[in-house]
Order: C-alpha cells, then structure tokens, then sequence
C-alpha cells in the first residue's frame, strides 16, 4: 500500500465568494468542481496533479479564532496550519508580495532549515504556510530526530514497526466489495440513487 498525497483537504467557510476570492484569483488554484444546494456547497481547488483543496460552506460557521502558527493550545483541538509547498524561492517572494498588496497580514520569510517558509492567514482565519524546500536537504531521505526528549515511539526510528497492529483475519472478499453513490456523481453527471442506505460523505 503506497500513498500518493493528500486526495484532498476539506476545511469549512461560512463564506465561499470570499474563500474563491482569496484560493482561486489570490493564490491561483483552479476551481475545479463545486457540489451544493440550499445550506449546503462543497468546493474544490486544484492544488497538484494529485492534491486539491476543498472548502465546505455552512450557514452560521464563523471565521476561526485568533491563534498564531504553532501556537500552544488546550481543550478539544484537531487543526493548527496547513503548509503549502512552492516549486521556487522566487515563487515565494512573489507570493509574499501579492498577499501584502492584497491587504493580508504576511509574515517574513522564516529559515527552519529543511524549508523557508510564510506564514498568512486565509479570509477564514485559517492559518496557512507556504514553503520552499531547502536545496540540498531532504529529510525523507535522511530523516532527523531533533527532540532533545522524543516519545518511546520516536525513537524506534522514522520506518513502520511491523506486528503493533493486529493483522486483518477477514478480508473483505471480493463478492462484498460495494462501492456507495455519493453526491459526488453530479460531477459525473450521474444522480445519487434515492433511498440507498449507504454512507453520503464527498
């Protein structure tokens, strides 16, 4: 089983003109589908030939609260930033120079060793790096463990450890194998089927 990418990551806006505006005619990214009805959208930008990004709008969300990247934080929590990678250092310049003429707080360019990176913050208030990698450094060749005090899982090193997990006992044959409608086949061109059961998730 090998990965290729973040298919795509969903975040929510209570504002989708506002969201196109900034990841379509700021940024760039194409919008490249757009699923929705009364109360409900879920649009998606192209980001790599693998990767997009995609918004879901529901009436009452409201922009994100004020927190800086990185920024420690306690109670229930399960997102900080989203890291962006651009192809050059030039790219990020002009990057930081179109966000600043467009009124967005951008931070300076930041050296972290292994990239240079941006830091800004997207209509949502959701907050976004930009980064370069560092030439010459490449950590998934030559993975680095820095913490001065890392985990007991950490310091079994950066390869999956075989047998912590139990293997599966039943797979999932062939013949029970069923792939739901969701409401992504308006893509398609296609309808959702009426009164199936399964999941409806994008």
């Amino acid at each position: 089983m090998r990965f290729t990418g973040i298919n795509h990551l969903a975040l929510a806006t209570g504002d989708m003109d506002a969201t196109i505006r900034y990841w379509r005619d700021l940024l760039g990214l194409r919008l490249v589908a757009g699923l929705g009805h009364p109360g409900y959208r879920h649009y998606f930008f192209h980001l790599t030939e693998r990767d997009m990004i995609a918004f879901f709008e529901w009436p009452g969300v409201t922009p994100g609260p004020d927190k800086d990247h990185g920024a420690p934080v306690k109670g229930p929590f399960t997102f900080d930033h989203i890291s962006m990678g651009l192809e050059c250092e030039e790219d990020l310049w002009t990057l930081r120079d179109r966000l600043d003429a467009a009124g967005f707080w951008v931070s300076e360019v930041v050296d972290h060793g292994f990239i240079h990176s941006l830091y800004s913050f997207d209509p949502n208030n959701i907050a976004v790096e930009f980064s370069v990698p560092v030439p010459g450094v490449d950590l998934s060749a030559s993975p680095v463990m820095a913490d001065t005090e890392p985990t007991a899982c950490a310091r079994e090193g950066a390869d999956p450890v075989p047998g912590v997990w139990p293997a599966p006992t039943r797979p999932t044959p062939p013949e029970d194998r069923r792939v739901y409608p969701g409401e992504g086949l308006r893509l398609v061109g296609q309808e959702p089927e009426d009164g199936d059961d399964g999941p409806r998730h994008v």
